[in-house]
């Protein structure tokens, strides 16, 4: 049974070779069958030759289309492999630039808006007599000048012009050596009056002046003083009197340090500058905590009343100037005379030390400048710098660790 069942299964499926060979063989016999036979036969070929009966026949067919599945897959996923993919595109750095500081031509000193240093400066005379203390609006002032008027009375010239303070005075008159000074900053100048040489350079130096004996809408007195010591003014005030007139200032200010540091151990912690006399003298105390300098006179905190804070520049100067007397005035003082052309010699106080060296000014217009003894710019900490004009080494003391007398 085995064998016959065998023969069955070779009988039913053959190979196309095989099938080929038994259809030339037949083609080639003599037909001896019926037609009824030849009909059913040849349905029987096309049947064992195209599909499968047997369970080994279905093997080999499922396995066969395993195969096809199998490496159409594997082709499908080698291409798939080799798929160009999309690069992603590179993120893009977005750099943010920290806001750019602006600074005060005059103080050095950050401001909010560049328009401030396009504002003319505003040079304002302030008395300094024992009636006028305590002044108005000086904490405020970017650069202040001190020297004597008459008679050993000392006085300053307020320099304003990214600062307002609604109220500055008591204002004085003009002298010829403020007025240079304030030359050097293209300012516009506002005082009561002056000496007969004062108001003459005011006219042939053609200075942007602000007399209040022409200007005096734009100048107040107060009650609580005495005239002459009661003039005052503000300096948005006068910026409109300098706008109705077309004053503008072009000037260089002082070089400033970025990178001031106080001394770990101060050199000139205490500064005494003999000006003109104890009354007028003024002192000066190193605070290291601020890095400035609180200012007294005659042993008194100078105040500002309209904060009621003490005076505290960041640096003091004090220059060497050569001083003589001038014409009398009516009350028979002599007038100043200081000549503040040319150089001399100038105590740089800042960052609790002292750098001694020069200062140097080469016409009216020009800027009073600071160099070292070796003839380097000598760089001004950021904040209100004050100047006094002494006229020998001797009336500048200091001391720190050690006390020194500049001879």
């Amino acid at each position: 049974m085995q064998d016959q069942a065998e023969v069955e299964e070779s009988e039913v499926f053959k190979t196309p070779d095989e099938v080929a060979s038994e259809d030339t063989t037949t083609a080639a016999a003599p037909e001896s069958t019926t037609t009824q036979e030849q009909t059913t036969a040849r349905p029987a070929k096309r049947e064992r030759r195209w599909i499968p009966h047997t369970r080994k026949q279905w093997l080999i067919c499922s396995l066969m289309l395993l195969v096809l599945i199998g490496g159409g897959a594997g082709g499908w996923l080698l291409t798939r492999k080799h798929t160009p993919v999309a690069k992603k595109k590179a993120a893009v750095a977005v750099v943010v630039h920290a806001p750019t500081t602006l600074y005060s031509d005059l103080s050095g000193l950050p401001i909010t808006d560049a328009s401030l240093n396009k504002k003319p400066v505003t040079a304002v005379m302030v008395e300094n007599s024992t009636f006028a203390r305590p002044q108005s609006g000086l904490s405020q002032a970017g650069v202040v000048f001190e020297a004597q008027a008459e008679g050993g009375v000392t006085r300053f010239m307020a320099l304003y012009q990214d600062t307002t303070p609604t109220n500055v005075g008591p204002i004085r008159s003009a002298r010829p050596y403020y007025i240079q000074w304030a030359l050097g900053f293209d300012a516009a100048y506002a005082h009561v009056g002056g000496s007969p040489d004062a108001l003459s350079d005011i006219t042939s130096w053609g200075v942007q002046d602000m007399n209040q004996f022409y200007n005096g809408s734009y100048f107040h007195r107060i009650t609580t003083r005495d005239a002459p010591h009661n003039v005052y003014t503000g300096i948005d005030t006068l910026n409109q009197l300098e706008a109705s007139k077309g004053y503008t200032s072009t000037y260089t200010g002082f070089p400033r340090d970025a990178k001031a540091a106080p001394l770990k151990q101060p050199t000139a912690s205490s500064i005494a500058l003999d000006i003109s006399g104890p009354v007028y003298n003024p002192s000066y105390v190193y605070d290291p905590i601020t890095n400035s300098y609180n200012r007294s006179t005659d042993g008194t905190p100078d105040v500002d009343a309209n904060t009621n804070k003490q005076l505290s520049p960041s640096v003091v100067i004090a220059i060497v100037v050569p001083l003589s007397q001038g014409a009398l005035d009516s009350s028979g003082a002599y007038y100043s005379d200081y000549n503040v052309l040319g150089n001399g010699t100038a105590y740089v106080f800042q960052n609790g030390g002292v750098t001694t060296g020069q200062w140097h000014k080469a016409s009216n217009t020009s800027q009073v400048t600071f160099t070292t003894s070796s003839g380097q710019t000598i760089l001004l900490n950021r904040g209100q710098t004050w100047i006094a004009a002494v006229s020998s080494n001797s009336q500048v003391s200091y001391k720190g660790t050690t006390q020194s007398t500049a001879n």
